[in-house]
């Protein structure tokens, strides 16, 4: 997995590159909750370049929602597609989250 963090002028865009499982999710977590602690509040997802992401993927990605929900912040989705598109879609995730076709999209809107 590979973790990309850049800072646009209203939101930090995390792009995430391979697979969110078991084994990366709590890396991804941590990296996440580093940024909230040092005053980040919006997040953009970028799932463009993801190829899988399983339970305890998802599991992560709500509890960093979660954080950022309970100091006023939010987080967005955008890229997703094929199977990864499929996942979020089954598990009703991509209601819970605002979610955009692309990452310059979900920038505009923040």
């Amino acid at each position: 997995m590979e973790i990309l963090v850049r800072n646009e002028a209203t939101c930090t865009v995390i792009s995430v590159a391979g697979r969110l499982d078991t084994r990366t999710a709590p890396e991804w977590e941590k990296q996440c909750n580093d940024i909230i602690q040092g005053g980040g509040s919006k997040f953009i997802l970028d799932l463009t370049e993801l190829e899988y992401v399983s339970s305890a993927g998802l599991r992560c990605v709500l509890a960093v929602a979660k954080k950022l929900k309970s100091s006023g912040g939010v987080l967005a989705l955008c890229g997703l597609d094929g199977i990864v598109k499929e996942v979020f879609s089954v598990s009703g995730f991509d209601s819970f989250f605002p979610v955009y076709e692309t990452t310059e999209e979900a920038v505009e809107k923040f």
